[in-house]
Protein backbone atom coordinates (compact mmCIF):
# COMPACT_ATOMS: atom_id res chain seq x y z
CA UNK A 1 0.00 0.00 0.00
CA UNK A 2 1.81 2.96 -1.20
CA UNK A 3 1.93 6.06 1.23
CA UNK A 4 -0.24 8.91 1.27
CA UNK A 5 1.45 12.61 0.99
CA UNK A 6 -0.79 15.77 1.99
CA UNK A 7 0.87 18.47 -0.23
CA UNK A 8 -0.75 21.62 1.27
CA UNK A 9 -0.15 24.50 -1.05
CA UNK A 10 -0.28 28.17 -0.47
CA UNK A 11 -2.23 29.06 -3.52
CA UNK A 12 -4.54 28.30 -6.20
CA UNK A 13 -3.57 25.56 -8.81
CA UNK A 14 -1.98 28.87 -11.07
CA UNK A 15 0.24 29.74 -8.20
CA UNK A 16 4.17 29.42 -7.77
CA UNK A 17 3.52 27.28 -5.00
CA UNK A 18 1.46 24.99 -6.98
CA UNK A 19 4.23 25.03 -9.25
CA UNK A 20 6.97 24.11 -7.21
CA UNK A 21 4.90 21.48 -5.58
CA UNK A 22 3.30 19.51 -9.18
CA UNK A 23 7.08 19.83 -10.69
CA UNK A 24 8.11 17.94 -7.59
CA UNK A 25 5.45 15.77 -7.78
CA UNK A 26 5.47 14.44 -10.26
CA UNK A 27 8.79 13.42 -10.11
CA UNK A 28 7.75 10.91 -7.26
CA UNK A 29 7.12 7.32 -7.41
CA UNK A 30 5.55 5.09 -4.63
CA UNK A 31 3.46 7.69 -3.30
CA UNK A 32 0.18 8.42 -3.15
CA UNK A 33 -0.17 12.33 -3.76
CA UNK A 34 -3.23 14.78 -2.81
CA UNK A 35 -2.54 18.84 -3.33
CA UNK A 36 -4.71 20.63 -1.02
CA UNK A 37 -5.14 24.53 -2.26
CA UNK A 38 -4.91 27.01 0.59
CA UNK A 39 -6.52 29.63 -0.53
CA UNK A 40 -8.50 32.88 0.93
CA UNK A 41 -5.99 33.81 3.84
CA UNK A 42 -7.62 33.91 6.18
CA UNK A 43 -8.09 31.09 9.17
CA UNK A 44 -11.56 30.09 8.66
CA UNK A 45 -9.67 28.52 6.23
CA UNK A 46 -8.67 26.14 8.87
CA UNK A 47 -11.60 23.63 9.45
CA UNK A 48 -11.44 23.25 5.72
CA UNK A 49 -8.26 22.55 5.28
CA UNK A 50 -8.32 20.15 8.36
CA UNK A 51 -11.01 18.25 7.42
CA UNK A 52 -9.57 17.71 3.75
CA UNK A 53 -6.66 16.15 5.48
CA UNK A 54 -8.41 14.07 8.10
CA UNK A 55 -10.37 12.44 5.06
CA UNK A 56 -7.06 11.98 3.53
CA UNK A 57 -5.58 10.59 6.56
CA UNK A 58 -1.86 10.80 5.04
CA UNK A 59 1.27 9.69 6.55
CA UNK A 60 2.89 12.79 5.99
CA UNK A 61 1.88 16.07 5.16
CA UNK A 62 3.93 18.82 3.20
CA UNK A 63 2.85 22.44 3.83
CA UNK A 64 4.30 24.79 1.33
CA UNK A 65 5.02 28.20 2.77
CA UNK A 66 4.70 28.83 6.53
CA UNK A 67 1.38 30.80 7.05
CA UNK A 68 -1.18 30.28 9.47
CA UNK A 69 -3.76 28.35 7.98
CA UNK A 70 -1.34 25.84 6.30
CA UNK A 71 0.65 25.66 10.04
CA UNK A 72 -2.36 25.17 12.16
CA UNK A 73 -4.16 22.85 9.89
CA UNK A 74 -0.68 20.40 9.82
CA UNK A 75 -0.62 21.05 13.67
CA UNK A 76 -3.62 19.72 14.33
CA UNK A 77 -3.62 16.96 12.03
CA UNK A 78 -0.55 15.72 13.36
CA UNK A 79 -2.11 15.86 16.49
CA UNK A 80 -5.38 13.77 15.90
CA UNK A 81 -3.59 11.10 13.25
CA UNK A 82 0.00 10.92 14.11
CA UNK A 83 0.82 12.02 10.66
CA UNK A 84 4.46 13.62 9.88
CA UNK A 85 5.06 17.49 8.68
CA UNK A 86 7.54 18.59 6.96
CA UNK A 87 7.78 22.29 6.73
CA UNK A 88 8.89 24.20 2.98
CA UNK A 89 9.62 27.54 3.16
CA UNK A 90 11.24 29.98 1.32
CA UNK A 91 11.20 32.85 3.39
CA UNK A 92 12.86 34.50 7.04
CA UNK A 93 9.03 35.81 7.87
CA UNK A 94 9.35 37.58 10.73
CA UNK A 95 12.56 39.49 8.69
CA UNK A 96 10.15 39.69 5.71
CA UNK A 97 7.34 41.29 7.97
CA UNK A 98 9.79 43.75 9.46
CA UNK A 99 10.71 44.71 5.75
CA UNK A 100 6.88 44.93 5.04
CA UNK A 101 6.10 47.35 7.28
CA UNK A 102 4.35 45.54 9.86
CA UNK A 103 3.58 46.43 13.35
CA UNK A 104 4.65 44.76 16.68
CA UNK A 105 1.20 42.59 17.36
CA UNK A 106 1.41 41.47 13.95
CA UNK A 107 5.05 40.57 13.97
CA UNK A 108 4.64 39.13 17.26
CA UNK A 109 2.11 36.99 15.85
CA UNK A 110 4.37 35.97 13.11
CA UNK A 111 7.13 35.37 15.28
CA UNK A 112 4.78 32.70 16.68
CA UNK A 113 3.70 31.18 13.66
CA UNK A 114 7.58 30.55 12.88
CA UNK A 115 8.06 28.95 16.32
CA UNK A 116 4.88 26.57 16.02
CA UNK A 117 5.95 25.79 12.23
CA UNK A 118 9.46 24.37 13.62
CA UNK A 119 7.91 22.95 16.96
CA UNK A 120 5.64 20.71 14.57
CA UNK A 121 8.32 20.00 11.47
CA UNK A 122 9.43 17.07 11.52
CA UNK A 123 11.65 18.15 8.85
CA UNK A 124 12.30 21.73 7.66
CA UNK A 125 12.95 22.36 3.94
CA UNK A 126 14.44 26.01 3.04
CA UNK A 127 14.88 27.36 -0.73
CA UNK A 128 18.62 28.78 0.03
CA UNK A 129 22.41 27.56 1.41
CA UNK A 130 21.57 30.89 3.11
CA UNK A 131 18.32 30.23 4.76
CA UNK A 132 19.69 26.84 6.20
CA UNK A 133 22.67 28.29 7.58
CA UNK A 134 20.97 31.18 9.40
CA UNK A 135 18.50 28.32 10.92
CA UNK A 136 21.29 26.20 11.92
CA UNK A 137 22.61 28.77 13.77
CA UNK A 138 19.28 29.26 15.79
CA UNK A 139 19.35 25.08 16.68
CA UNK A 140 17.12 24.31 13.47
CA UNK A 141 18.15 21.73 11.56
CA UNK A 142 17.07 22.35 7.86
CA UNK A 143 17.66 20.16 4.44
CA UNK A 144 18.43 22.92 1.05
CA UNK A 145 15.88 21.95 -1.71
CA UNK A 146 16.23 25.56 -4.25
CA UNK A 147 13.26 26.59 -6.27
CA UNK A 148 13.17 24.73 -9.54
CA UNK A 149 12.20 25.19 -13.23
CA UNK A 150 11.67 22.16 -16.09
CA UNK A 151 14.32 23.06 -18.86
CA UNK A 152 12.21 21.56 -21.59
CA UNK A 153 8.92 24.28 -20.64
CA UNK A 154 11.90 27.05 -21.61
CA UNK A 155 13.46 25.36 -24.43
CA UNK A 156 12.28 27.58 -27.75
CA UNK A 157 13.39 30.74 -25.46
CA UNK A 158 16.70 29.49 -24.79
CA UNK A 159 17.29 29.19 -28.81
CA UNK A 160 18.35 31.66 -31.59
CA UNK A 161 21.60 34.14 -31.88
CA UNK A 162 22.33 36.40 -28.87
CA UNK A 163 21.50 39.69 -29.60
CA UNK A 164 24.18 42.47 -29.67
CA UNK A 165 22.88 45.92 -30.53
CA UNK A 166 20.24 48.47 -28.93
CA UNK A 167 17.60 48.79 -28.04
CA UNK A 168 17.99 46.00 -25.36
CA UNK A 169 14.82 45.71 -23.33
CA UNK A 170 15.20 44.92 -19.61
CA UNK A 171 12.45 42.76 -17.88
CA UNK A 172 11.51 41.71 -14.38
CA UNK A 173 9.01 39.09 -13.45
CA UNK A 174 7.06 39.44 -10.49
CA UNK A 175 4.57 40.17 -7.94
CA UNK A 176 4.45 43.76 -7.45
CA UNK A 177 3.87 44.06 -3.69
CA UNK A 178 3.91 47.80 -1.81
CA UNK A 179 6.40 48.30 1.41
CA UNK A 180 5.05 51.06 3.43
CA UNK A 181 8.12 50.78 5.57
CA UNK A 182 10.44 51.79 2.82
CA UNK A 183 7.73 53.15 0.53
CA UNK A 184 8.71 50.96 -2.44
CA UNK A 185 7.72 47.99 -4.76
CA UNK A 186 9.50 45.25 -6.78
CA UNK A 187 10.61 46.78 -9.92
CA UNK A 188 11.25 50.13 -8.90
CA UNK A 189 14.67 49.43 -9.79
CA UNK A 190 13.74 48.92 -13.21
CA UNK A 191 11.66 51.84 -13.86
CA UNK A 192 14.50 53.96 -12.54
CA UNK A 193 16.99 52.57 -14.40
CA UNK A 194 15.32 53.18 -17.60
CA UNK A 195 15.67 56.51 -16.90
CA UNK A 196 19.19 57.20 -16.82
CA UNK A 197 19.41 55.67 -20.01
CA UNK A 198 19.15 57.19 -22.97
CA UNK A 199 15.75 56.35 -24.82
CA UNK A 200 17.83 54.58 -27.90
CA UNK A 201 19.68 52.24 -25.66
CA UNK A 202 17.04 50.92 -23.53
CA UNK A 203 13.14 49.88 -23.56
CA UNK A 204 11.41 47.50 -20.35
CA UNK A 205 8.64 45.29 -19.43
CA UNK A 206 7.38 44.53 -16.29
CA UNK A 207 5.27 41.06 -16.02
CA UNK A 208 3.09 40.82 -12.94
CA UNK A 209 0.99 42.48 -10.66
CA UNK A 210 0.04 43.14 -7.15
CA UNK A 211 -0.76 46.02 -5.20
CA UNK A 212 2.07 48.32 -5.74
CA UNK A 213 1.46 48.18 -9.54
CA UNK A 214 -0.20 51.61 -9.51
CA UNK A 215 2.82 53.32 -7.64
CA UNK A 216 5.32 51.43 -9.99
CA UNK A 217 3.50 53.03 -13.39
CA UNK A 218 2.99 56.62 -11.62
CA UNK A 219 7.07 56.74 -10.86
CA UNK A 220 7.15 55.49 -14.35
CA UNK A 221 5.01 58.63 -15.68
CA UNK A 222 6.77 61.16 -13.31
CA UNK A 223 10.73 60.03 -14.31
CA UNK A 224 9.49 60.37 -17.95
CA UNK A 225 9.78 56.38 -18.98
CA UNK A 226 6.72 54.94 -19.04
CA UNK A 227 6.56 55.51 -22.98
CA UNK A 228 9.39 52.82 -22.76
CA UNK A 229 7.94 49.70 -20.34
CA UNK A 230 5.04 47.50 -20.90
CA UNK A 231 3.00 46.67 -18.11
CA UNK A 232 1.78 43.28 -19.55
CA UNK A 233 -0.05 42.53 -16.01
CA UNK A 234 -0.04 38.65 -14.52
CA UNK A 235 1.01 35.86 -16.96
CA UNK A 236 -0.34 32.33 -16.62
CA UNK A 237 3.47 30.32 -16.34
CA UNK A 238 2.73 28.14 -19.71
CA UNK A 239 2.87 31.68 -21.19
CA UNK A 240 6.20 33.06 -19.54
CA UNK A 241 8.46 31.21 -21.99
CA UNK A 242 7.74 33.74 -25.27
CA UNK A 243 7.66 36.93 -23.01
CA UNK A 244 10.77 35.91 -21.72
CA UNK A 245 12.21 35.56 -25.09
CA UNK A 246 11.68 39.12 -26.08
CA UNK A 247 13.85 40.06 -22.67
CA UNK A 248 17.33 40.67 -23.44
CA UNK A 249 18.29 41.77 -19.44
CA UNK A 250 16.40 39.98 -16.98
CA UNK A 251 16.83 41.71 -13.66
CA UNK A 252 16.99 40.09 -10.70
CA UNK A 253 17.05 42.10 -7.49
CA UNK A 254 16.95 40.69 -3.44
CA UNK A 255 17.80 43.76 -0.61
CA UNK A 256 21.37 43.16 1.11
CA UNK A 257 19.46 42.59 4.47
CA UNK A 258 18.67 39.15 6.25
CA UNK A 259 15.29 39.32 4.54
CA UNK A 260 16.77 38.92 0.91
CA UNK A 261 19.74 36.98 1.84
CA UNK A 262 17.98 34.02 2.87
CA UNK A 263 15.47 34.19 -0.10
CA UNK A 264 16.20 32.67 -3.55
CA UNK A 265 13.43 33.59 -5.80
CA UNK A 266 11.76 31.71 -8.09
CA UNK A 267 11.83 33.29 -11.22
CA UNK A 268 16.00 33.09 -11.34
CA UNK A 269 16.13 29.22 -12.49
CA UNK A 270 13.12 30.68 -14.75
CA UNK A 271 15.84 33.49 -16.36
CA UNK A 272 18.52 30.80 -16.57
CA UNK A 273 15.87 28.35 -18.36
CA UNK A 274 15.05 30.40 -21.10
CA UNK A 275 18.83 31.79 -21.49
CA UNK A 276 18.72 35.12 -20.61
CA UNK A 277 21.67 37.25 -19.50
CA UNK A 278 20.93 38.15 -15.82
CA UNK A 279 22.09 41.44 -13.93
CA UNK A 280 21.20 40.23 -10.19
CA UNK A 281 22.14 41.72 -6.69
CA UNK A 282 25.42 40.15 -5.70
CA UNK A 283 23.00 38.91 -2.74
CA UNK A 284 22.10 34.96 -1.63
CA UNK A 285 21.78 32.11 -4.31
CA UNK A 286 22.37 34.61 -6.92
CA UNK A 287 26.30 35.86 -5.77
CA UNK A 288 26.61 31.84 -5.24
CA UNK A 289 25.52 30.54 -8.65
CA UNK A 290 25.87 33.43 -11.18
CA UNK A 291 29.10 34.54 -12.43
CA UNK A 292 30.86 37.67 -11.77
CA UNK A 293 29.50 39.62 -14.92
CA UNK A 294 26.00 39.25 -14.41
CA UNK A 295 26.36 40.20 -10.70
CA UNK A 296 25.90 44.05 -9.38
CA UNK A 297 26.69 45.87 -5.77
CA UNK A 298 23.87 46.25 -3.54
CA UNK A 299 24.30 47.69 -0.43
CA UNK A 300 21.51 47.58 2.83
CA UNK A 301 17.47 47.25 2.95
CA UNK A 302 17.23 49.84 0.32
CA UNK A 303 19.97 51.16 -2.26
CA UNK A 304 19.24 53.97 -3.89
CA UNK A 305 22.42 54.14 -5.99
CA UNK A 306 21.70 50.64 -7.03
CA UNK A 307 20.04 52.12 -10.27
CA UNK A 308 23.31 54.12 -11.11
CA UNK A 309 25.34 50.43 -10.36
CA UNK A 310 23.15 49.18 -13.32
CA UNK A 311 23.10 51.51 -15.71
CA UNK A 312 26.70 51.78 -15.63
CA UNK A 313 26.76 47.99 -16.26
CA UNK A 314 24.37 48.25 -19.36
CA UNK A 315 25.75 51.13 -21.57
CA UNK A 316 29.30 48.99 -20.64
CA UNK A 317 27.31 45.77 -22.49
CA UNK A 318 26.36 47.90 -25.26
CA UNK A 319 29.14 49.29 -26.12
CA UNK A 320 31.20 46.29 -25.95
CA UNK A 321 28.63 44.80 -28.09
CA UNK A 322 28.62 41.40 -25.44
CA UNK A 323 26.23 38.63 -26.76
CA UNK A 324 23.33 38.45 -24.44
CA UNK A 325 19.95 36.86 -25.00
CA UNK A 326 19.82 33.60 -25.58
CA UNK A 327 23.13 32.44 -23.95
CA UNK A 328 23.30 28.68 -23.65
CA UNK A 329 25.86 29.47 -20.60
CA UNK A 330 22.70 30.95 -18.51
CA UNK A 331 20.49 26.96 -19.41
CA UNK A 332 23.69 25.21 -17.98
CA UNK A 333 23.33 27.26 -14.86
CA UNK A 334 19.80 25.91 -14.77
CA UNK A 335 20.86 22.71 -15.25
CA UNK A 336 23.54 22.33 -12.76
CA UNK A 337 21.46 23.82 -9.85
CA UNK A 338 17.88 24.44 -10.81
CA UNK A 339 16.84 21.28 -12.81
CA UNK A 340 13.43 19.65 -10.83
CA UNK A 341 15.13 16.09 -12.50
CA UNK A 342 17.89 16.66 -10.05
CA UNK A 343 15.72 17.95 -7.36
CA UNK A 344 12.70 16.39 -6.83
CA UNK A 345 15.07 12.50 -6.47
CA UNK A 346 16.43 14.29 -3.65
CA UNK A 347 13.29 15.95 -2.11
CA UNK A 348 11.39 12.26 -2.39
CA UNK A 349 14.27 10.75 -0.53
CA UNK A 350 14.27 13.25 2.29
CA UNK A 351 10.29 12.69 2.74
CA UNK A 352 11.48 8.69 2.91
CA UNK A 353 14.23 9.58 5.21
CA UNK A 354 11.52 11.32 7.55
CA UNK A 355 9.35 8.71 7.46
CA UNK A 356 11.71 6.25 8.37
CA UNK A 357 12.92 7.94 11.02
CA UNK A 358 10.14 8.69 12.89
CA UNK A 359 8.42 5.85 12.35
Amino acid sequence: MPLRIALVINGGPDSAMAQRAAELARRWHGFELRGLHRTGGTLRSVPKLLGRLLAFHPHLCCVFDCVADSVLAAALAKTLTGCRVVLDTGDAIVELGKALGRGPIRLGLTRLLEVLGFRIADEVVVRSENHRKLLRNHGVPAQCVPDGVRLADFALAAEGSAKTVPPVTLGVVGSCIWSPRWKLCYGWELVETLSLLPREMADGVFIGDGDGLPWLKQEAQRLGVADRIRFVGRVPYYELPQYLAGIDIALSTQTNDRAGQVRTTGKLPLYLAAGRFVLASRVGTAARVLPEEMLVDYQGSVDREYPCRLAERIVRLVKEQRPLSPRSESVELARRFFDYDQLAPRYAELIRACLRKCS
